[in-house]
């Protein structure tokens, strides 16, 4: 964790003559684009796995009226046909399991006093008003909600919950051919695949669940968050339009 500590120091100490003393946060969201950068090639390789399911609708409708009586026969026939085409129907999850290492780190960095048995100067930094190692909480317990670092969560909730909406508008107005929800995960392959259907249903609400760990997780950590989560929303924009 040092070394990611002197990481994120570094850039901000790069990023200082344009950010000033939010140089720290600049630092946490250009963190947090390359990482998703990284993560991209998968994002679009589950954006090919969803229209290759997509292609499969055909076989799967003939497989629903060929074991329309017998659902556990169903499940199976439809779990061999994804095997078969190699085609998963959970690959979406994928992009978002492999950003949980960097979220984590962001976490226990700006939730430790110390780094290497030493102060962790990090805890220094501030987005305005708001110390990057605080969360909600404190700024509730501080100046309260309309207080300087209040307003910032203000800001940042405003920016999550505008977010939410568009993703969940946009599940809602353009769904994916295979699903009719949007999400990558749903009803035509749900209805099939164990737990799948269960997914989808949550799916749609999940950006509205990150009001509260922007709101429960260090500020560092939900910025971390607030970026990767409007990134997704440009992103799925792209890739599924």
């Amino acid at each position: 964790m040092s070394v990611f500590a002197t990481l994120v120091e570094r850039l901000a100490d790069l990023l200082q003559p344009l950010f000033g003393a939010s140089a720290a946060a600049a630092a946490i969201v250009l963190f947090t684009a390359v990482v998703r950068l990284l993560v991209h090639p998968l994002s679009r390789a589950a954006a090919r796995g969803q229209k290759a399911r997509a292609a499969l609708q055909p076989r799967i409708a003939e497989l629903r009226k060929k074991h329309a009586r017998n659902p556990e026969k169903l499940q199976r026939a439809v779990l061999e046909l994804h095997t078969e085409e190699k085609v998963s129907p959970l690959s979406g999850l994928l992009p978002s399991l492999c950003q949980l290492p960097a979220f984590f780190l962001l976490y226990h960095l700006f939730s430790s006093s110390s780094i290497g048995g030493e102060a962790n100067r990090l805890l220094g930094h501030q987005l305005l008003a708001a110390p990057l190692g605080d969360r909600w909480a404190d700024a509730l317990g501080g100046d309260g909600p309309f207080g300087a670092a209040g307003l910032v969560y203000l800001g940042l909730f405003a920016v999550v919950a505008a977010v939410a909406t568009f993703n969940f508008r946009r599940a809602k107005r353009v769904p994916l051919p295979e699903t009719g929800t949007g999400t990558g995960i749903g009803t035509a392959t749900g209805q099939d695949v164990p737990g799948v259907a269960a997914i989808a249903k949550v799916v749609p609400f999940l950006s509205f669940f990150t009001l509260v760990t922007v709101a429960v997780v260090p500020l560092a950590a939900a910025l971390y968050v607030i970026t990767s989560t409007t990134w997704s929303a440009v992103e799925r924009a792209a890739l599924y339009r």
